[in-house]
């Protein structure tokens, strides 16, 4: 069985390169351009790996990572912050994300962190 991705960015472009390049490389991938019911849609769509923008249309993207990572039933799944802004990785450990990947990056670099995360999650103990 693939792996689900929930990918979460509001600039549709970015969304569609992201989507093809893992749907290519065998994920199943969700697209979503806001979280409003993030966690109807995580209960519904039970993704392996959560990718979420840190800046969304009226929210930031580090406080809903934070929210996935402190909520029991969603707490194990990673969650990687993708951002332009680069000083965003100073403030990491207050959102709990798995990992941090600065834009623009390269597909390759994206399913390497993809594969890598994923692979790490399969060792632990829910």
């Amino acid at each position: 069985m693939s792996k689900r991705l929930l990918i979460i960015d509001n600039d549709a472009e970015v969304l569609n390169v992201m989507q093809e390049a893992l749907v290519y490389e065998g994920f199943e991938v969700k697209i979503l351009g806001n979280t409003y019911n993030i966690f109807d849609v995580i209960a519904g769509y039970k993704p392996n790996l959560i990718m979420i923008d840190y800046i969304l249309d009226g929210v930031n993207g580090g406080e809903t990572c934070h929210e996935i990572k402190v909520h029991p039933e969603t707490a194990h799944i990673p969650v990687v912050i993708v951002s332009a802004y680069s000083k965003v990785i100073l403030s990491l450990g207050s959102y709990r994300s798995d990992a941090f990947l600065a834009k623009p990056f390269g597909l390759d670099e994206m399913v390497k962190l993809v594969n890598e995360l994923l692979d790490a999650a399969e060792m632990q103990p829910y």
